[in-house]
Protein backbone atom coordinates (compact mmCIF):
# COMPACT_ATOMS: atom_id res chain seq x y z
CA UNK A 1 0.00 0.00 0.00
CA UNK A 2 2.96 2.56 0.86
CA UNK A 3 4.36 2.13 -2.53
CA UNK A 4 1.27 2.04 -4.33
CA UNK A 5 1.08 5.92 -2.58
CA UNK A 6 4.96 6.41 -3.48
CA UNK A 7 4.44 6.41 -7.28
CA UNK A 8 1.09 7.61 -7.52
CA UNK A 9 2.52 11.34 -8.13
CA UNK A 10 4.39 9.49 -11.10
CA UNK A 11 1.15 7.48 -12.79
CA UNK A 12 -0.89 10.40 -12.43
CA UNK A 13 1.98 12.94 -14.26
CA UNK A 14 2.14 9.65 -16.83
CA UNK A 15 -1.28 9.70 -17.07
CA UNK A 16 -1.38 13.53 -17.48
CA UNK A 17 0.85 13.38 -20.43
CA UNK A 18 -1.03 11.16 -22.11
CA UNK A 19 -4.27 12.54 -21.91
CA UNK A 20 -2.50 15.52 -23.52
CA UNK A 21 -0.47 13.41 -26.36
CA UNK A 22 -3.90 12.30 -26.93
CA UNK A 23 -5.60 15.52 -27.08
CA UNK A 24 -2.76 17.10 -29.27
CA UNK A 25 -2.94 13.94 -31.49
CA UNK A 26 -6.58 14.88 -32.04
CA UNK A 27 -6.39 18.36 -32.84
CA UNK A 28 -3.44 17.47 -35.24
CA UNK A 29 -5.75 15.25 -36.78
CA UNK A 30 -8.45 17.59 -36.99
CA UNK A 31 -6.15 20.11 -38.49
CA UNK A 32 -5.06 17.35 -40.96
CA UNK A 33 -8.39 16.70 -42.18
CA UNK A 34 -9.91 20.01 -42.03
CA UNK A 35 -6.63 20.93 -44.27
CA UNK A 36 -7.55 18.31 -47.30
CA UNK A 37 -10.69 19.78 -47.98
CA UNK A 38 -8.88 23.45 -48.17
CA UNK A 39 -9.36 24.69 -44.58
CA UNK A 40 -6.12 25.85 -43.14
CA UNK A 41 -5.54 27.20 -39.52
CA UNK A 42 -5.76 31.29 -40.18
CA UNK A 43 -9.56 30.25 -41.85
CA UNK A 44 -10.78 28.21 -38.57
CA UNK A 45 -8.91 31.22 -36.76
CA UNK A 46 -11.17 33.77 -38.31
CA UNK A 47 -14.22 31.30 -38.00
CA UNK A 48 -13.59 30.89 -34.15
CA UNK A 49 -12.98 34.64 -34.12
CA UNK A 50 -16.87 35.72 -35.57
CA UNK A 51 -18.19 32.43 -32.87
CA UNK A 52 -16.50 34.12 -30.37
CA UNK A 53 -17.89 37.12 -31.08
CA UNK A 54 -21.66 35.96 -31.92
CA UNK A 55 -21.15 34.43 -28.27
CA UNK A 56 -20.47 37.47 -26.90
CA UNK A 57 -23.31 39.55 -28.25
CA UNK A 58 -25.89 36.89 -27.38
CA UNK A 59 -24.40 37.55 -23.80
CA UNK A 60 -24.01 41.04 -23.39
CA UNK A 61 -28.20 40.61 -24.57
CA UNK A 62 -28.63 37.95 -22.01
CA UNK A 63 -26.82 39.90 -19.40
CA UNK A 64 -29.14 42.42 -20.34
CA UNK A 65 -32.30 41.09 -20.25
CA UNK A 66 -31.56 39.50 -16.91
CA UNK A 67 -30.97 43.03 -15.45
CA UNK A 68 -34.43 44.20 -16.43
CA UNK A 69 -35.81 41.36 -15.47
CA UNK A 70 -33.91 41.64 -11.80
CA UNK A 71 -35.72 45.30 -11.72
CA UNK A 72 -38.75 44.07 -12.48
CA UNK A 73 -38.67 41.61 -9.44
CA UNK A 74 -37.98 44.74 -7.25
CA UNK A 75 -40.50 46.62 -8.36
CA UNK A 76 -42.36 44.18 -7.34
CA UNK A 77 -46.20 45.29 -5.66
CA UNK A 78 -48.09 42.62 -4.96
CA UNK A 79 -48.97 38.92 -6.88
CA UNK A 80 -46.81 35.65 -6.54
CA UNK A 81 -43.35 36.45 -5.33
CA UNK A 82 -42.40 32.56 -6.30
CA UNK A 83 -42.99 32.77 -9.68
CA UNK A 84 -40.75 36.22 -10.18
CA UNK A 85 -38.00 34.04 -7.96
CA UNK A 86 -38.71 31.18 -11.00
CA UNK A 87 -38.08 34.17 -13.68
CA UNK A 88 -35.19 35.25 -12.05
CA UNK A 89 -33.51 31.92 -11.57
CA UNK A 90 -34.02 31.15 -15.21
CA UNK A 91 -32.48 34.42 -16.12
CA UNK A 92 -29.74 33.80 -13.92
CA UNK A 93 -29.36 30.05 -15.27
CA UNK A 94 -29.07 31.21 -18.76
CA UNK A 95 -26.68 33.92 -17.65
CA UNK A 96 -24.67 31.50 -16.44
CA UNK A 97 -24.53 29.23 -19.75
CA UNK A 98 -24.23 32.31 -22.01
CA UNK A 99 -20.93 33.48 -19.94
CA UNK A 100 -19.92 29.44 -20.32
CA UNK A 101 -20.20 29.38 -23.65
CA UNK A 102 -18.62 32.95 -24.11
CA UNK A 103 -15.47 31.30 -22.45
CA UNK A 104 -15.21 27.82 -23.85
CA UNK A 105 -15.24 30.42 -27.29
CA UNK A 106 -12.22 32.53 -26.20
CA UNK A 107 -10.22 29.63 -25.15
CA UNK A 108 -10.81 28.21 -28.64
CA UNK A 109 -9.89 30.92 -30.35
CA UNK A 110 -6.77 31.00 -28.03
CA UNK A 111 -5.95 27.57 -28.92
CA UNK A 112 -5.58 27.81 -32.66
CA UNK A 113 -3.99 31.00 -32.75
CA UNK A 114 -0.98 29.44 -30.88
CA UNK A 115 -0.71 27.01 -32.97
CA UNK A 116 -0.90 28.85 -36.16
CA UNK A 117 1.71 31.33 -34.84
CA UNK A 118 3.89 28.39 -33.94
CA UNK A 119 3.44 26.81 -37.61
CA UNK A 120 3.83 30.10 -39.54
CA UNK A 121 7.39 31.05 -37.14
CA UNK A 122 8.67 27.68 -38.25
CA UNK A 123 7.60 28.19 -41.87
CA UNK A 124 9.32 31.16 -42.38
CA UNK A 125 12.52 29.23 -42.56
CA UNK A 126 11.81 27.56 -45.17
CA UNK A 127 11.73 30.36 -47.93
CA UNK A 128 14.98 30.73 -49.66
CA UNK A 129 13.52 34.00 -51.14
CA UNK A 130 14.62 36.82 -48.57
CA UNK A 131 11.91 39.34 -49.99
CA UNK A 132 8.91 37.00 -49.67
CA UNK A 133 10.09 35.92 -46.10
CA UNK A 134 10.87 39.63 -44.94
CA UNK A 135 7.11 39.91 -45.94
CA UNK A 136 5.94 36.94 -44.61
CA UNK A 137 7.24 37.68 -41.23
CA UNK A 138 5.74 41.34 -41.23
CA UNK A 139 2.74 40.12 -42.00
CA UNK A 140 3.30 37.77 -39.06
CA UNK A 141 4.18 40.37 -36.88
CA UNK A 142 1.05 42.58 -37.94
CA UNK A 143 -1.47 39.49 -37.06
CA UNK A 144 0.22 39.02 -34.06
CA UNK A 145 -0.41 42.73 -33.13
CA UNK A 146 -3.81 42.42 -34.05
CA UNK A 147 -4.40 39.25 -32.00
CA UNK A 148 -2.89 41.09 -28.77
CA UNK A 149 -5.56 43.34 -28.78
CA UNK A 150 -8.38 41.24 -29.84
CA UNK A 151 -7.26 38.65 -27.53
CA UNK A 152 -6.98 41.33 -24.20
CA UNK A 153 -10.00 43.04 -25.38
CA UNK A 154 -11.86 39.71 -25.04
CA UNK A 155 -10.20 38.04 -21.56
CA UNK A 156 -10.91 41.67 -20.10
CA UNK A 157 -14.78 41.15 -21.01
CA UNK A 158 -15.12 37.92 -19.79
CA UNK A 159 -13.19 38.83 -16.26
CA UNK A 160 -16.26 41.50 -15.77
CA UNK A 161 -18.55 38.69 -16.05
CA UNK A 162 -18.15 37.24 -12.67
CA UNK A 163 -18.70 39.95 -10.61
CA UNK A 164 -22.47 40.08 -12.57
CA UNK A 165 -22.80 36.55 -12.17
CA UNK A 166 -22.15 36.37 -8.63
CA UNK A 167 -24.50 39.13 -8.05
CA UNK A 168 -27.56 37.42 -10.01
CA UNK A 169 -26.28 34.28 -7.67
CA UNK A 170 -26.53 36.28 -4.11
CA UNK A 171 -29.82 37.96 -5.19
CA UNK A 172 -31.46 34.13 -6.11
CA UNK A 173 -30.44 32.59 -3.13
CA UNK A 174 -31.21 35.49 -0.90
CA UNK A 175 -34.65 35.41 -2.75
CA UNK A 176 -34.92 31.70 -2.34
CA UNK A 177 -35.75 31.79 1.43
CA UNK A 178 -37.06 35.19 1.62
CA UNK A 179 -39.92 35.49 -0.34
CA UNK A 180 -41.57 38.51 1.11
CA UNK A 181 -41.50 42.19 0.49
CA UNK A 182 -38.62 43.09 3.06
CA UNK A 183 -36.49 41.08 1.25
CA UNK A 184 -37.12 42.67 -2.13
CA UNK A 185 -36.47 45.65 -0.01
CA UNK A 186 -32.87 44.32 0.81
CA UNK A 187 -31.72 43.53 -2.50
CA UNK A 188 -32.92 47.30 -3.74
CA UNK A 189 -30.01 48.13 -2.16
CA UNK A 190 -27.50 45.94 -4.06
CA UNK A 191 -29.28 47.64 -7.32
CA UNK A 192 -27.02 50.21 -7.97
CA UNK A 193 -23.96 47.94 -7.88
CA UNK A 194 -25.44 45.25 -10.31
CA UNK A 195 -26.48 48.09 -13.14
CA UNK A 196 -22.92 49.27 -12.49
CA UNK A 197 -21.47 46.14 -12.99
CA UNK A 198 -23.26 45.16 -16.15
CA UNK A 199 -22.95 48.20 -17.08
CA UNK A 200 -19.12 48.04 -17.37
CA UNK A 201 -19.36 44.25 -18.41
CA UNK A 202 -21.59 45.73 -21.51
CA UNK A 203 -18.86 48.26 -22.64
CA UNK A 204 -15.90 46.20 -22.72
CA UNK A 205 -18.08 43.26 -24.92
CA UNK A 206 -19.09 45.66 -26.95
CA UNK A 207 -15.57 46.74 -27.48
CA UNK A 208 -14.46 43.12 -27.90
CA UNK A 209 -16.99 42.47 -30.64
CA UNK A 210 -15.60 45.27 -32.23
CA UNK A 211 -11.79 43.94 -32.04
CA UNK A 212 -13.53 41.15 -33.90
CA UNK A 213 -14.75 42.68 -36.52
CA UNK A 214 -11.82 44.61 -37.03
CA UNK A 215 -9.77 41.16 -36.74
CA UNK A 216 -11.56 39.90 -39.01
CA UNK A 217 -11.73 42.44 -41.60
CA UNK A 218 -8.33 43.50 -41.63
CA UNK A 219 -5.46 40.61 -40.09
CA UNK A 220 -2.90 40.10 -42.39
CA UNK A 221 -3.30 36.29 -43.03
Amino acid sequence: MMQTNQYSPFIKLVLCLALMGLLSGCQSAYYSTMEKVGYHKRDILVDRVAKARDAQQEGKEQFKSSLEQFSSVLNFKGGALEDKYNTLNDEYEDSEDAANDVRNRIDSVESVAEDLFEEWEGELEQYSSASLKRDSSQKLRKTRQQYKKLISAMRRAEKKMDPVLNAFKDQVLYLKHNLNAKAILSLKKELRSVKSNISALVKDMEKSIQEADLFIKEAGI
